[in-house]
């Protein structure tokens, strides 16, 4: 009985973002409402974002179905540059998304330059940092603990300091 009770608000809070994310269920949208909209930590991103994670320039972030970028603890994601996500990306614990650096001559600014892209049915793995500029192809896993400072192409297996592509992937099976 509790459970669907919890089900049925999860739901209704659910609708308080601007799109639901296919990675949780109801109960799960309860505590994200509860940080976001009640206490007002990441109250102004309209996915689901974790209470220990920060995310800033939303607006210059776009992402696809199956993805909410901060959703995960501890997660870093800046998008002063701009990030675009494709369908299904998943994001491990601790990983940060970075795209832009600071000017060496003035460290309050930023240095421009292209978005981060990264395409459908990846996973980044925890504590994984991808760099400004970067583009990630579809169906790609970056290994935990990696530092992307390059391009990594589609249907790969990448990881390392800096990360490198490490072999081939099958075709992504999932939805």
């Amino acid at each position: 009985m509790i459970n669907k009770i919890l089900r049925i608000i999860g739901k209704i809070l659910s609708k308080s973002f601007k799109k639901k994310d296919d990675h949780y269920d109801d109960i799960h949208y309860i505590s994200f409402f509860i940080w976001q909209k009640i206490f007002f930590i990441n109250f102004n991103i309209p996915w689901p974002v974790h209470f220990t994670s920060y995310v800033t320039g939303s607006k210059n972030i776009k992402i696809g179905r199956k993805c909410s970028p901060g959703s995960n603890k501890g997660q870093y994601i800046q998008g002063i540059n701009g990030i675009e996500m494709g369908d299904n990306i998943w994001m491990g614990p601790g990983s940060k998304i970075i795209s832009a650096n600071h000017d060496p001559q003035d460290f309050t600014k930023h240095i421009h330059s292209e978005p981060i892209k990264i395409g459908s049915n990846v996973w980044i793995g925890a504590d994984a940092i991808i760099l400004p500029g970067v583009t990630i192809g579809d169906n790609v896993i970056i290994g935990a603990g990696s530092i992307v400072t390059k391009d990594i192409p589609s249907d790969s297996i990448a990881a390392g300091n800096p990360c490198k592509v490490l072999k081939t992937k099958e075709k992504y099976l999932g939805e």
